[in-house]
């Protein structure tokens, strides 16, 4: 079956449901139903087409509901109907008088079985969607995530990396906004990348990277945004799959989704326990500058230099669950409610062994120090979301939308410290917050091309953090004052968007939209009593253009003013410590940046080949950057005073980011497909801060490759490999990384089921090595965050029909007919 007479037939269709004609002719009503022969299930999404009966055009057609039945008003007359769904047998009526208003009763189509294969291959190979404002990134061919985390998928997205310590960054920008079904989630939780390496890989259907949002969307993220979209089966009856993996370092855990559809009720399911252990190591060897310089460069102090070697071993238990339960209400064929309750406990604990040795200047031992540091942390997310949405049927893609999200999330971590056996510190971290999500949307198509949208989201946060540093001395803990302390930060966002959408002559798309965002935010230190708070307006206008050369090559710009707020640990002001000699403190005259960014892209398919490229550049103020200076202060080590170091982030000038990158996918054969991804970038930062010139030139890039082979015996083979380069700012140089690796996999069970394993980091190189210098002293680090792991998974799906779900999966597509949803 070809691919393209089936697709694109339809996707005219989606914008040509009502065809203008004179007042005059009497217009009918016909409505029928179309069932899958075989099971008499309905058939979502199919195509129904009307034709003049003389020249077979297309007068006017629309598409089945989630119930297989169709309503779609015509001038009366005589009409060739016809029935499509992709890999099925096309049906047709032919001059059929449709005089008045008529039920064409049920309409078979029977399974097109010569073209299942092919479409098996379609479905594989359309693993990159391109959008007008995004990428849409389906998970499901990705052998090396199987049993893995969200964390692993989003690595192996385009456009996105992840460094050794999980933290996201999309395009080299690690201010990235990330979503759960286009809202904020409690799946994240307070700490992003831990969440997000405890969510299960097999939950997800895909990810979409928005690297130039539209109005619709809120104004966070100078980087962009990912909106991770989780599966959520439309077939009739009871489906789902559950997979169970394990692993070493010792790994394990079991995930599952379920649906159960029937009548007007559709419920849901997914649930996932995980257990894994991942240590780490670092080494940091540090020389303090002792000798003082008078103004004009004399030295008057001239004492031997201090250095500082440690070395600690890091043992992470990372283990909970986390389960989303929720029903959907079809009140009838245009209205639906969706409820749904997530809830997630984890139990993590991190021993932090650290070896510190004060060394010579030829590398003899003077003293020596060893400081364990036993941290729990419990985790708890509860969520609350009700969602209504109403189509109106008067025109496809005419719908209004309410959604209302509470949740609460607490994070408790606490950690005794021992220095030479000897207790040390208590370090206390209670965090508990509330957000609560008001959102409404309404889509009004004008005509066949054309679409209007306006809406409003209410973002409100509250955030306790409860803070304790007590020092052992005596015989009893004694709370440290100066450093322990309470914040109570919040922050309400409220936001108004309109946008307007149009397609002319089906080559050229565009959508503008407008963004206006009211910021409150308020900063009480119970501690301390002080009280402060800033309020900012911002417009955030937006531009997304598209246009078809032909077929096989469009073009896409885009234009997006974005923001980023400062956070809670960004403005408190009291310090909190990572090491004895190490501190980090909040800034609370911390201003919030603002980016204005514009997007080129090029998309050509040459055959086998599909090449996706873009030219971006951004320009921001304020800056966020972190600078690292002695505070005066010094502590014992050993018994030598060693210079207390503090980090914290300072609105620094303006940052200029340009780069490019490339996506390229070959289909070499039916058994073969390899693609790969390259992204070049130059960061410019240019500011000054208590006279110390903190100008960067940061000109870095990664590149990414993924092959994918199928074996003798049906075994898949993916291999997938990746480079980051080397990168610099004005205190830090960082090496160039490389990772690998790769997975088997084989179908089982009359392919209702597979096992798969996989190798992450094969040659056990993801390490991150970095070399500071500032003006008291250089150091050298070298950090491996995990080791390399093996993982060996097993799924099995029931009632889902592997191979046709997923070609109804990628025949839904987005949101919204036109294709300009934001």
């Amino acid at each position: 079956m070809n691919f393209v007479k089936q697709v694109v037939p339809t996707l005219l269709l989606f914008i040509l449901c009502f065809n203008v004609q004179a007042q005059s002719v009497k217009n009918v009503t016909i409505t029928g139903h179309v069932i899958e022969q075989e099971t008499s299930l309905p058939l979502e999404y199919a195509t129904v087409a009307f034709r003049d009966s003389k020249d077979n055009t297309v007068v006017t057609g629309g598409i089945t509901d989630g119930k297989g039945k169709f309503s779609i008003t015509v001038p009366a007359g005589t009409y060739n109907v016809s029935f499509e769904y992709i890999s099925f047998k096309k049906q047709s009526l032919l001059k059929r008088s449709l005089l008045k208003n008529t039920d064409l009763g049920n309409i078979s189509l029977a399974l097109d079985t010569e073209s299942l294969d092919e479409v098996e291959i379609i479905a594989e190979r359309t693993t990159v969607d391109i959008r007008l404002d995004k990428k849409v990134y389906n998970v499901g061919q990705d052998l090396t995530v199987s049993g893995g985390t969200v964390s692993d998928v989003l690595d192996n997205v385009p456009s996105v990396s992840v460094d050794v310590e999980g933290n996201i960054a999309l395009r080299g920008n690690d201010d990235v906004t990330i979503l759960i079904n286009g809202k904020p989630s409690g799946l994240v939780g307070l700490s992003s990348n831990e969440a997000l390496n405890q969510l299960p890989a097999d939950a997800i259907e895909r990810v979409e990277v928005i690297t130039s949002p539209s109005a619709r969307y809120d104004a966070e993220g100078t980087g962009g945004i990912l909106n991770i979209i989780l599966k959520r089966s439309k077939l009739q009856g009871l489906n789902g799959s559950i997979t169970a993996n394990t692993g070493y370092p010792n790994a394990a855990g079991i995930s599952g989704n379920i649906n159960y559809r029937t009548g007007n009720f559709n419920f849901f399911n997914t649930t996932g326990y995980s257990y894994k252990e991942s240590p780490g190591e670092s080494t940091t060897k540090t020389e303090y500058f002792n000798s003082e310089f008078d103004d004009d460069g004399n030295i008057i102090d001239d004492s031997p230099n201090t250095y500082l070697n440690e070395y600690r071993d890091y043992d992470r238990v990372r283990k909970g669950i986390n389960t989303n339960l929720g029903v959907e209400w079809y009140i009838n064929d245009n209205t639906s409610v969706t409820g749904s309750v997530f809830y997630k406990d984890s139990d993590n604990t991190t021993e932090t062994k650290n070896d510190i040795f004060e060394v010579d200047n030829v590398g003899d031992i003077l003293n020596e120090t060893f400081r364990l540091d036993p941290e729990t942390e419990d985790d708890k997310t509860v969520q609350y979301a009700l969602n209504f949405d109403k189509q109106f049927g008067d025109k496809p893609g005419h719908k209004l939308t309410f959604d209302f999200q509470y949740e609460n999330t607490s994070e408790d971590e606490n950690s005794l410290i021992t220095e030479n056996g000897l207790d040390s510190e208590q370090v206390s971290t209670l965090e508990d917050q509330d957000r609560l999500l008001l959102q409404a949307d309404y889509v009004l198509p004008l005509g066949d091309d054309s679409q209007f949208e306006f809406g409003y989201r209410g973002n409100f946060n509250t955030l306790d953090t409860d803070y304790t540093l007590a020092y052992y001395e005596g015989d009893a803990f004694v709370t440290d004052t100066d450093v322990s302390n309470n914040l109570i930060y919040k922050e309400r966002i409220n936001a108004v968007y309109t946008q307007y959408g149009n397609k002319i002559k089906d080559k050229f798309s565009y959508l503008l939209g407008l963004r206006m965002e009211s910021t409150g935010i308020v900063i009480d230190q119970k501690t301390s009593d002080d009280y402060d708070d800033k309020d900012y307006l911002g417009l955030f206008p937006t531009i997304n253009l598209g246009y078809e050369i032909s077929e096989d090559q469009s073009i896409m710009l885009g234009y997006n003013r974005r923001i980023r707020r400062p956070r809670s640990r960004y403005i408190n002001p009291f310090p909190s410590r990572s090491s004895t000699t190490s501190l980090f403190q909040g800034n609370p005259d911390l201003d919030p940046s603002y980016s204005s960014a514009v997007d080129l892209g090029y998309l050509n398919k040459l055959g086998k080949v599909t090449l996706n490229s873009s030219i971006y550049f951004q320009h921001a103020t304020d800056v966020f950057t972190f600078i690292t200076e002695a505070t005066g202060e010094t502590v014992l080590v050993g018994g030598t005073e060693i210079p207390v170091i503090k980090s914290a982030p300072i609105n620094l000038a303006t940052n200029d980011r340009y780069g490019f990158e490339l996506t390229a996918t070959y289909r070499v054969s039916k058994k073969w497909n390899m693609n790969g991804n390259f992204n070049f970038y130059n960061s410019i930062t240019r500011g000054d801060y208590n006279g110390v010139n903190f100008d960067a030139d940061n000109l870095s890039w990664f590149i990414r490759f993924n092959n994918k082979v199928t074996l003798p015996g049906e075994i898949d083979w993916q291999t997938r490999i990746m480079y980051r380069g080397p990168s610099e700012d004005a205190q830090t140089k960082t090496d160039g990384m490389f990772y690998s690796s790769l997975a088997f996999s084989k179908e089982v069970f009359n392919k209702n089921a597979s096992i798969t394993f996989n190798v992450s980091d094969v040659f056990n190189s993801m390490r991150r090595s970095r070399l500071s210098t500032t003006e008291t002293y250089i150091s050298d680090n070298d950090f491996q965050f995990r080791q390399r792991s093996f993982n060996l998974a097993f799924t099995y799906r029931f009632n889902q029909q592997k191979s046709r779900q997923d070609r109804r999966e990628s025949s839904e597509g987005g949101d919204d007919d036109m294709g300009f949803e934001g």
